[in-house]
């Protein structure tokens, strides 16, 4: 099984758990610290400055029913957690085994900390259970867990959390000191390395994943820490001790945990990936998983005569790079088939007699295959439903030949499918929502970008109710006052390069609207940003600004366009005589970087015939499993060699690490 086939089944395991999101991290901070304080002001039910072996037994069964009562609210904070952050948090600990079984340094740690934190939960489930019953059990069996919850034993639930911060925290390490820098700081490494391959189908970035193992790390923290205070409350209240210094020593510690594991995922997250796209499919599906552009240069064949206005044969097929149709020469197989009404580019010979397998009208080919007398065959050969045709060229005077040439048609009409949409694609500010998604889709036979949008709520959250795709502009290139060049762009054989590229706002801003626009002979992406509050989740629409990357052929001609001085030749992705993508056996993977751009074009003539556009356009659906604000959005491009692949949208996920801040203060802990 090839590593990357491993890394999608991954993918698919994990994509119907729930997500855990950055504002769920913080919510356990905030969460964290509530349950500090109940524990602290538990241990005044049990006065140290009482002795309790000298209390009469219904005054004992009476705060032990306080303590108890006190042990009801700090479960029940933590059961608010426990669904959400235990199940995706122990699918990222098992699957990341699964992922990364050459690294046997993170294997091995995630092996045993799967095993502490099922321990810790193990310890949890019977101190819920005697929480809940606690009449039903003897005072020994409550002394005897407490005492176990506590001890030095290897197995103890004080053990146990110190071996799990280990992982995260070794002791003796700095924070970006030394060659050993954590769980989570080599967790953030590795995925580095196979970011792409994580996110197939999770609708989780890296990021996310760094989120969902610290977040599993602090419940089981939490539940820990509580067992351990009330275990010291309980053990005074049964006359075992004071244990105030314990009980302090033990808060100091957990509260150093919790600072220093907040420090070291703040670390990772900021080194980690926030992109987010989609792999390919199970099944491609057209006008569903994606989209294309049609018929916009096709292999056409055309006999010479028919290629120039005086009806001769005295040049070769190579002769004409930019021509048209001047006619059908005695109604012969240009009457046989349809003819093309555009521009005819780039005509070759192979061979002066073929067999001609025509397509259904319907398919938006003009050919199945073609087999030369050679023996060469153009696509692939197989029954021919509507009959071969035999197409020969001929001699005219024995000293002209008439060849019949492979010639490629750009050819603009009802059946080519060759716009995009150019108009500003926004979120509905004035509803302070913003952008949470992107896809492709096509509709009147123009390609738009459609956006999904929420509205947006403070410290980063999105109202679940809002969320909603925004319909597309409903227009024709035939309705009035809707002209080319500002509605919507057509591609030609001379325009037809898409730049591809990465965008991001600085700090503060948001992504709220996304367009498509023309510099020179090329598509260009630019993205929407508007500066927002934080903490209160308003947008500021007036400081609102479009964001672009204008490095194209037309920015080098004219370094002055858009202010761009210092402009850096695009490269080009360039596809080797592809295949139709949904042909590939396996799944596409991304090829291009920003600065990079890709030309439409035809299928290869041997595989294809040239018969088909590419790439194609990926339609689904690019959004988090749990909608998020973004900072940014780029175009790129993915496939295999030889397949034509799929022009894709990706969404850069807003990056909540800055906002994450120790729960527990320095001078708190001192």
């Amino acid at each position: 099984m090839s590593k990357y086939l491993f890394f999608c089944l991954f993918c698919l395991s994990i994509s119907s758990s729930n997500g855990f999101g950055p504002n769920d991290v913080m919510d356990i901070i905030k969460i964290a610290k509530d349950v500090a304080v109940v524990l602290a002001k538990a241990w005044n039910i049990v006065d140290p400055h009482v002795d309790f072996a000298e209390v009469p037994l219904p005054l004992i069964d009476k705060t032990e029913s306080k303590l108890f009562g006190k042990i009801a609210v700090i479960t029940s904070k933590l059961d608010q957690l426990a669904d959400n952050v235990e199940s995706v948090g122990t699918q990222t600990i098992s699957k990341t085994l699964q992922l990364l079984p050459e690294r046997v340094r993170l294997e091995l740690r995630l092996s045993n900390l799967q095993d502490y934190i099922t321990r810790t939960n193990v310890a949890y489930r019977h101190f819920r259970n005697y929480a809940d019953k606690q009449h039903q059990y003897e005072q020994l069996t409550l002394k005897d867990f407490a005492k176990f919850a506590v001890s030095h034993d290897s197995s103890s639930v004080v053990s146990l959390l110190e071996r799990i911060h280990a992982f995260v925290q070794p002791s003796g390490r700095s924070l970006d000191g030394g060659n050993d820098q954590g769980l989570l700081g080599l967790l953030g490494k590795s995925l580095e390395e196979v970011e792409g391959d994580m996110i197939c189908d999770t609708k989780q970035s890296p990021q996310q994943v760094l989120y969902n193992l610290y977040s599993t790390i602090t419940l089981t923290e939490l539940k820990g820490y509580s067992m351990i205070q009330f275990s010291y409350m309980l053990l005074r209240l049964y006359g075992e001790g004071n244990f105030t210094t314990e009980a302090r020593t033990m808060r100091k510690r957990y509260e150093e945990r919790a600072n220093t594991a907040i420090e070291i995922v703040k670390q990772s997250m900021r080194n980690s990936s926030r992109q987010l796209w989609n792999c390919d499919p199970k099944k491609h599906i057209k006008d569903e998983t994606y989209v294309q552009v049609t018929q916009l240069i096709q292999g056409y064949v055309q006999n010479e005569v028919d290629l120039n206005p005086e009806g001769t044969c005295r040049e070769n097929c190579a002769e004409y790079t930019y021509t048209k149709s001047h006619g059908c020469y005695k109604n012969l197989f240009c009457q046989q088939q349809k003819r093309c009404n555009g521009k005819i580019i780039n005509c070759h010979f192979y061979d002066s007699d073929m067999w001609i397998c025509p397509a259904d009208p319907s398919s938006g080919r003009r050919y199945e295959y073609i087999e030369y007398e050679n023996g060469r065959v153009l696509g692939r050969k197989q029954a021919c439903t509507r009959g071969t045709t035999k197409v020969d060229s001929w001699w005219r005077w024995l000293f002209w030949h008439c060849s019949y040439c492979f010639c490629y048609c750009d050819e603009q009409g009802p059946n080519s499918d060759r716009y995009f949409n150019m108009r500003p694609v926004l979120a509905n500010a004035e509803n302070n929502s913003v952008v949470t998604g992107l896809r492709f889709v096509k509709t009147n036979r123009i390609i738009h970008i459609q956006i999904q949008e929420g509205k947006l709520q403070p410290r980063g959250n999105i109202d679940p109710e809002t969320v909603k795709w925004k319909p597309v502009e409903d227009y024709k290139i035939t309705d009035k006052n809707i002209q080319s060049g500002k509605d919507y762009h057509t591609m030609s054989w001379e325009k037809r390069a898409l730049d591809l590229d990465d965008l991001e706002g600085d700090e503060g801003y948001i992504l709220t609207g996304v367009r498509f626009k023309e510099i020179g002979s090329h598509l260009n992406f630019e993205i929407y940003l508007t500066k927002f509050d934080f903490e209160t989740g308003k947008l500021i629409p007036q400081s609102s600004i479009w964001k672009d990357n204008p490095n194209t052929d037309s920015s080098i001609k004219n370094p002055s366009l858009r202010g761009y001085s210092n402009p850096v030749r695009l490269t080009k992705v360039r596809l080797d005589r592809p295949d139709i993508p949904i042909r590939s056996p396996s799944p596409s993977i991304p090829n291009s970087h920003p600065d990079q751009y890709i030309e439409f074009t035809y299928t290869d003539i041997d595989r294809d015939v040239a018969q088909t556009t590419v790439p194609f356009l990926d339609a689904q659906k690019v959004e988090s499993l749990r909608p998020v604000p973004l900072s940014g959005a780029g175009v790129f491009h993915k496939g295999r060699e030889h397949f034509g692949g799929f022009v894709a949208p990706k969404v850069i996920t807003y990056d909540f690490s800055k906002h994450l801040k120790a729960a527990f203060p320095e001078e708190q802990i001192n």
